[in-house]
């Protein structure tokens, strides 16, 4: 009887382990990342409601990826590709996610339809680093 006590006992705290596991931690900016961040995006998307391509040029880092070597670049080929008022808004409007990635980097990411927008600090603050594909 004892036994059959135990195994009973053993299978109920089985099925309720998944319960009390935790769920996984996802990163957090500090405080002081958070507010560099805010002021950041805060002047990149008021250049964007402007529609200001040299304002985001200006907080962009370069080389950008492999079509944009400097800002005139990015002015010409990059902003009238991507930058479009459907894409502008939506930058805008998003929320903005962190993550730190393997070169121990602080970056956040909006997500516009296909597009992922990354934004990274670097030791000059925060830039306009790279614009991936949400696969």
């Amino acid at each position: 009887m004892k036994a059959l006590l135990k195994i009973a006992l053993t299978i109920a705290l089985l099925n309720f382990a998944p319960a009390f596991a935790q769920a996984p931690k996802t990163e957090v900016a500090s405080p002081a990342v958070q507010k560099e961040f805010d002021a950041f995006i805060a002047k990149f998307r008021a250049a964007l409601k402007a529609n200001d391509a040299s304002a985001i040029a200006g907080m962009t880092r370069f080389p950008f990826g492999s079509n944009a070597a400097d800002a005139a670049e990015f002015r010409a080929k990059i902003y009238p590709s991507f930058f479009k008022a459907k894409t502008r808004t939506c930058i805008q409007r998003g929320k903005a996610v962190y993550d730190r990635d393997g070169f121990n980097n602080d970056n956040f990411f909006i997500f516009c339809e296909n597009d992922i927008f990354v934004f990274t600090k670097t030791p000059a603050g925060f830039l306009f680093t790279e614009i991936g594909e949400n696969d």
